[in-house]
């Protein structure tokens, strides 16, 4: 990802989520160094993803597909990326949040290999209020074992 993407990347979060990220949000992850991808197809965007890696972890900070790409695999391929990601930066584990109305992507995670390894109330807004995130994680093992 680019600063040039970001108006695209923020139209995608726009459609995707009923709060989504600022355009600003991606410009600070650009800024601060995270690891901020884009999936494309010839002239099209299909989606994102923001990780942060430091001191042997990484954080998934947002994985999305435009809504219309959807159902395509392209999740699943996006998240090998990420997880590629994190292994490069020799993270040995991997952490995120997700909503629990959003079970697509509690399967896509969990087919993955995250587990569930907690609960943070009232973590997202919602629209009547706050909704919980549900905290998974996944331990990595090095490329060299991952045959």
């Amino acid at each position: 990802m680019k600063q040039a993407d970001v108006e695209a990347v923020s139209a995608i979060e726009k459609r995707a989520y009923p709060f989504p990220w600022s355009p600003g949000i991606f410009r600070d992850c650009l800024r601060a160094g995270h690891h901020c991808w884009v999936l494309e197809s010839p002239g099209v965007l299909l989606g994102y993803g923001v990780l942060s890696a430091a001191a042997g972890e990484a954080h998934l900070l947002n994985l999305c597909i435009a809504p219309e790409h959807q159902g395509h695999g392209h999740g699943r391929r996006l998240l090998a990326r990420m997880m590629d990601l994190a292994r490069w930066n020799r993270a040995a584990q991997v952490f995120l949040e997700v909503r629990p109305s959003n079970p697509r992507a509690i399967a896509l995670y969990r087919e993955y290999g995250f587990n569930e390894i907690g609960l943070r109330p009232n973590y997202y807004p919602a629209s009547k209020g706050r909704e919980d995130a549900i905290v998974m994680a996944i331990e990595l093992v090095p490329p060299e074992f991952d045959r």
